[in-house]
């Protein structure tokens, strides 16, 4: 029998739909990429199964500015392409050397870990392709690369502090790991929201909003990760449970505890509800993924 789903993962309405079109759109450009079969097929079985958080988060502030869908869809498949390439190389044996990810085997265990280079290579690859095709104003095309490209170098610096250290002699382990997550986890995110903002056209009003809720959605994001890993099954999370913590990784259940990381996970939840107060109720399913984002239990 499987883990009983906790009230709390209820989606909001709104996801299952999106995450269908989001993985179409997912699919439709592997399908095009100009390689042999067997890396195609390495790059969708890294590519798809997951939550698609940040195409979501993409297509939703595209929504918000008055966007197509399409355009948002452009972003966010781009982002979600270098996702799952860091995701891929940081379960490598020389990085995290995990096992499982979404429930199912890495893709070096899959297909090898020379494949799984190449592939992660091949994604990355594929996200500034599809950027460079998307049928949108050249200007656009130039800043959507440009917003990727500087969130994809604070992903991997975020990597390097949280794996291979650099900390500052002078920062406290909390300032730590703010570093570390504003770049590991919280760049992609933030890149996700002005992306697609910027792919619908926002004003600067608008894009500074979605820049703020990104911020906080980002972090606050990495903070429910580090509470789940200490309080959740790998059979209910669908990845290795408390393997950060067993490698003397920062976390902050292990540097703040845990009701204090849950507090800070209200405070940004409430930081990010007022954060798009102003724009009505046009941001109410940003802030329906944000209250779902703070309550989840895988």
């Amino acid at each position: 029998m499987g883990p009983v789903t906790d009230v709390r993962d209820a989606i909001p309405a709104f996801i299952p739909a999106r995450s269908a079109a989001i993985d179409r759109a997912l699919r439709d450009a592997l399908d095009a990429v100009d390689a042999p079969a067997n890396l195609r097929d390495a790059m969708r079985y890294a590519a798809t199964g997951g939550k698609f958080l940040r195409p979501i988060l993409a297509t939703l502030c595209c929504d918000l500015v008055g966007g197509a869908l399409d355009a948002g869809l452009v972003a966010g498949v781009a982002v979600e392409f270098v996702h799952a390439f860091s995701l891929v190389h940081d379960d490598l044996p020389a990085m995290d050397d995990d096992t499982l990810r979404r429930g199912r085997p890495t893709l070096h265990v899959q297909a090898g870990e020379a494949m799984a280079v190449l592939a992660g290579d091949a994604l990355l690859n594929a996200a500034f392709e599809t950027l460079a095709d998307a049928p949108l104003p050249a200007e656009t095309v130039v800043r959507l690369t440009r917003e990727l490209s500087s969130a994809t170098r604070r992903m991997i610096v975020g990597q390097v502090y949280d794996t291979l250290g650099g900390r500052p002699a002078d920062f406290s382990d909390r300032q730590m790991l703010d570093l570390i997550h504003h770049h590991k986890t919280g760049a992609l995110l933030r890149a996700s929201c002005r992306m697609g903002a910027i792919a619908g056209g926002a004003d600067e009003a608008s894009l500074a909003a979605v820049d703020r809720y990104g911020t906080d959605v980002g972090l606050m994001f990495q903070i429910v990760d580090d509470l789940l890993d200490v309080t959740q099954t790998t059979e209910h999370l669908g990845k290795t449970a408390g393997k950060d913590s067993r490698a003397g990784k920062l976390t902050f259940a292990g540097v703040l505890g845990v009701e204090a990381s849950r507090r800070e996970v209200a405070r940004l939840r409430a930081d990010a509800a007022a954060t798009l107060r102003p724009l009505g109720e046009r941001a109410a399913p940003l802030e329906a993924l944000a209250s779902y984002l703070a309550d989840r239990t895988r």
